[in-house]
């Protein structure tokens, strides 16, 4: 797993949605009740990009269908049968950091 900085995101009270681009992916970093989570950007039942939504119960909700994902697992609400990414992400010395698995890191359980 390589881990990429997020230059502009930090943990504030505020909640927030950001997208971003790092290691060839988009990314939705979000701030949700004073904690960080990385997503995939982009919903897999209509293509819309997770960054016009909102979060709530700790899932982040579809601006087109309201379908919603699981901020930790990005697994869809019961009945979506369907699911997003999610992505490490950690605070080291002020900078926050996201962790992306390569093919291979897949493939081969690295």
């Amino acid at each position: 797993m390589k881990w990429y900085p997020l230059p502009g995101i930090e943990l504030t009270n505020e909640p927030f949605i950001k997208k971003v681009k790092v290691g060839g992916k988009n990314i939705c970093v979000v701030s949700y009740q004073q904690n960080l989570y990385a997503v995939g950007a982009t919903c897999p039942h209509a293509g819309a990009e997770l960054s016009g939504g909102w979060c709530k119960d700790g899932k982040i909700i579809c601006p087109f269908h309201r379908y919603s994902y699981d901020l930790e697992t990005g697994k869809g609400s019961p009945g979506q049968n369907d699911y997003i990414d999610s992505y490490p992400i950690e605070t080291k010395e002020g900078q926050v950091y996201v962790g992306i698995e390569s093919f291979w890191d897949k493939v081969f359980g690295k």
